[in-house]
C-alpha cells in the first residue's frame, strides 16, 4: 500500500481535496499497515495530513515503509542519508498515466487556497455535515472520462436512470429555448419587419446572463425539498403554466404585437423573456444537480445528458415542429384535402408542453428522492471570484475579442434565413434544409473536435474565422440568385449546401474556443471561470444582432405603387397612392390593397456587406493578433494571485 498521495487531474494531492472521506480514509489505511508492522504495539502517532498545503507528516521510520531497491529514489532517502528539501514550485507538468494525470504537457497548479476560494479546511468541514459521510466507504476514485469501450449499458442501474432523468429534464429546457430562437422568428416574420425581430431576439438574453444569478441558485435553498429540487420543482411548474396560458393566447399575441407598426413587439417578447429566464435558472439548477447524480467515475456522462437533451428539445422544437407546423408539407403528406393550417400548432404545441411540463414535474417531487446535505456555498466568495477573473488583464483581452469577434457573422446568422423566405423559399424547404444540415452538423463536429486536439486552439479558432466570413460572402450570393420562377431542386441544393459550409465553420469556433476556455481555467475556481467565459462568448452573438436587424430596415428602400386597374379580390383598403413599403405592416397594407411593393435597395445586402468589412477589418487588425498572443501565454497567466504564494 502506498502512503503517499496520488495526484490529480487538477495537480493537487488526494489528501489535499474538499472530500473528507478521502483523507479519513488514507489516514486509517496508513493505521493499519503500521499495526501490522508493529505486531499490536503500541503505534506511533497518525499520518498529520496538511489540508491548507497538501503536505503530509508521520514519524515512521524508514524500515516500515515496503519498498524494493528499483523505487527507493522514488520512495524517500535512506536511512541516514540527509533528505532533501525539494523548493516550493507554484506549478508542475502531467506527463501521462493514470489517476488523473492528463497524457499531455499541461501545466497545473497547486491547490493552494485564495481569497477567492474557501480553504481546504473549511471546504472538509462542511462535508463532514452531509448526512452521507461515513469513515466506513472507501476513498471514492478520481473523476475520469470512461474508456471508449465504455457503454450506457456498462453504467451501474443507479447511474443509468440518472442519466436518463437528466437528459429528460435537459430536453424539456430545450422545447422553449428552440421555439425562442429558432421557430417564432420565422413564424413572425409574416407579422414583424426586421427589426421588430431584433426586438423579440432580446427574449434570449437570459441564458447568455445567466452567471450574474447562478450563485443565489447555488446557495439559497430549502432543506424540506432538496437543494436543486427547491429550484427546479417551482420552475418548471411556472414554466408549465406559463407555456398553457400563450398556447391559447399565442395566435392573437402575435397579430397584435405585429399591429399599430409593430407596437406590441415588446409585450409579446416580455412573454418569451419571461419563459426563457425560467429556462435559464433551471438549466443551473439541473447543472448542479447533475454532479451528485452521476457517480464519481462516469461524471462524464453528465455533459452527454446535457448534449443529447437541449439537442433533441431544441430539433424537435425547431426542425421538426417547421416542418409539422407548414401547411405545404402537411397537405403532401398527411391530407387527402388541402387546409390553410399545418399538423401543428404553435398554439397546441405549447399547450402539450405545458402540461408535460406538469405531469413530469409532479413525478419528481413524488418519485425522486434527493440527498441531503447542510452544505452552503457563499454567494459573496462566488462573486468575489468572479471580480478577481475580470481583473486579469488577458481576461480583460479575451473578453473584448468575444464582443466582436461575432460582428462580422451576424447578418448572415440572423438574417439570411429570414430574406429567404421573403424571398419566397417555403417553410417546408427550409425545414429540410436545417434537417438535412442536422447529422452533418454533428459528424463534422467529431472532426473539429480533433482539430482542437492536434492544433492549438485558437489557431483552429482563427481558420473557421476566416471561412465563416466567406460562408457570409457565399450566403448572400444564394439570396441574389434566387430564381424568379420558383425554387426548383438546382436552388434547393444550394442553399442546403451554404447552410451546411456556414454551419460546419460555426461548429469549428464553437469547439475550438470551448477547448481552450477548458485548458486555461483556473482549476481551482473551474466552474466559475468556465461560466463566465461562456457567458461571454455567448454575450458576443447575442447583443449584436438587436443592431443589425434594426440595420436592415434603415437601409431598406421600397416603394408601394398602387394598380393600374383595380383587381377585384381586394383584402383591404385599394391604394390610390405611392409610399414606403420597407417595414413588414407597410407592405401588408400595399398587397392587400391591390399594390405593387418594389425594393430599389435592400437593406440585407448593404449591412450583410458592412458586417463582413468590420470583421475582416477587426480581424486583421486586433482579433487575429490577440488571439495569437493569448494562445502562446503560459497558465499561470491566466491564474488568480494567490496570497500565500507571496
Amino acid at each position: 500500500m502506498l502512503l503517499f498521495p496520488k495526484r490529480t487531474a487538477s495537480g493537487g494531492d488526494l489528501g489535499n481535496t474538499s472530500d473528507a472521506k478521502t483523507d479519513a480514509a488514507r489516514a486509517a489505511s496508513v493505521d493499519e499497515l503500521v499495526d501490522e508492522k508493529s505486531g499490536g504495539k503500541q503505534r506511533p502517532p497518525p499520518l498529520k495530513l496538511d489540508l491548507e498545503h497538501g503536505k503530509q507528516e508521520h514519524p515512521l521510520s524508514s524500515e516500515l515503509l515496503p519498498r524494493s531497491s528499483s523505487d527507493s529514489s522514488q520512495m524517500g532517502p535512506k536511512p541516514g542519508e540527509p533528505r532533501h528539501q525539494e523548493p516550493d514550485r507554484p506549478a508542475s507538468k502531467a506527463t501521462g498515466g493514470q489517476n488523473g494525470y492528463t497524457g499531455a504537457s499541461m501545466e497545473l497548479r497547486r491547490k493552494h487556497a485564495s481569497l477567492e476560494s474557501e480553504t481546504s479546511t473549511s471546504q472538509t468541514a462542511r462535508l463532514m455535515e452531509r448526512d452521507d459521510f461515513s469513515l466506513n466507504e472507501k476513498p471514492p476514485l478520481t473523476p475520469s472520462t470512461p474508456s471508449t469501450d465504455t457503454s450506457f449499458f456498462d453504467l451501474p442501474r443507479q447511474d443509468r436512470r440518472n442519466f436518463l432523468l437528466l437528459v429528460l429534464l435537459y430536453f424539456l429546457q430545450g422545447i422553449p429555448m428552440g421555439l425562442a430562437s429558432g421557430s417564432v422568428p420565422f413564424l413572425l416574420k409574416s407579422h414583424l419587419s426586421y427589426g421588430q425581430i431584433g426586438v423579440f431576439t432580446l427574449a434570449s438574453y437570459p441564458y447568455s446572463l445567466k452567471l450574474l444569478w447562478s450563485p443565489i441558485v447555488d446557495a439559497v435553498w430549502s432543506p424540506a425539498l432538496g437543494r436543486r429540487k427547491s429550484w427546479i420543482l417551482p420552475i418548471q411548474t411556472f414554466s408549465g403554466l406559463g407555456m398553457i396560458y400563450l398556447g391559447g393566447r399565442i395566435k392573437d399575441m402575435m397579430v397584435t404585437a405585429g399591429a399599430n407598426d409593430g407596437s406590441g413587439v415588446w409585450a409579446f417578447t416580455g412573454w418569451w423573456f419571461f419563459l426563457v429566464f425560467l429556462c435559464a435558472t433551471q438549466d443551473i439548477a439541473v447543472d448542479g444537480w447533475a454532479l451528485t447524480l452521476i457517480s464519481v467515475p462516469n461524471l462524464s456522462y453528465a455533459s452527454t445528458a446535457q448534449t443529447v437533451g437541449l439537442t433533441a428539445g431544441h430539433f424537435l422544437s425547431y426542425t421538426v415542429f417547421l416542418a409539422f407546423n407548414s401547411p405545404d408539407f402537411a397537405n403532401r403528406w398527411f391530407r387527402s384535402t388541402p387546409s390553410q393550417v399545418g399538423v401543428m400548432t404553435l398554439g397546441g404545441y405549447l399547450t402539450f408542453w405545458g402540461w408535460s411540463y406538469l405531469i413530469v414535474t409532479l413525478g419528481l417531487a413524488m418519485l425522486k428522492r434527493e440527498e441531503k446535505t447542510k452544505e452552503k456555498d457563499s454567494i459573496i466568495e462566488v462573486y468575489r471570484s468572479m471580480i478577481g477573473i475580470l481583473k486579469l488583464k488577458n481576461i480583460q483581452s479575451i473578453i473584448i475579442v468575444h464582443l466582436i469577434a461575432k460582428i462580422g457573422f451576424q447578418a448572415n446568422d440572423g438574417v439570411t434565413n429570414l430574406k429567404l423566405l421573403d424571398k419566397g423559399f417555403s417553410q417546408e424547404d427550409m425545414a429540410l434544409t436545417v434537417l438535412i444540415d442536422f447529422p452533418f452538423e454533428i459528424c463534422l463536429g467529431y472532426y473539429a473536435g480533433r482539430w482542437s486536439t492536434a492544433y492549438p486552439a485558437m489557431h483552429v479558432w482563427c481558420w473557421a474565422f476566416i471561412g465563416r466570413l466567406i460562408a457570409a460572402v457565399i450566403a448572400q450570393a444564394v439570396v441574389m440568385v434566387f430564381p424568379k420562377d420558383g425554387v426548383q431542386t438546382w436552388y434547393l441544393l444550394t442553399v442546403i449546401a451554404s447552410h451546411i459550409f456556414s454551419t460546419f465553420t460555426n461548429t469549428v469556433m464553437f469547439v475550438a474556443i470551448s477547448a481552450f476556455h477548458a485548458k486555461i481555467s483556473d482549476p481551482l475556481i473551474g466552474g466559475t471561470y468556465m461560466t463566465l467565459l461562456a457567458t461571454v462568448s455567448n454575450l458576443g452573438g447575442t447583443f449584436p444582432r438587436y443592431f443589425i436587424l434594426k440595420l436592415v430596415d434603415y437601409f431598406t428602400v421600397a416603394t408601394c405603387h398602387p394598380p393600374s386597374t383595380p383587381p377585384g379580390d381586394l383584402k383591404g383598403a385599394l391604394i390610390n397612392s405611392t409610399f414606403s413599403c420597407a417595414l413588414e405592416a407597410q407592405k401588408h397594407v400595399c398587397l392587400d390593397g391591390g399594390g405593387s411593393c418594389d425594393i430599389s435597395r435592400d437593406g440585407y445586402y448593404m449591412t450583410n456587406v458592412m458586417c463582413v468589412i468590420v470583421g475582416v477589418v477587426t480581424f486583421w487588425g486586433y482579433i487575429r493578433p490577440a488571439a495569437l498572443k493569448l494562445q502562446a501565454l503560459p497558465l499561470r497567466a491566466w491564474r488568480i494571485a494567490d496570497p500565500d504564494a507571496r
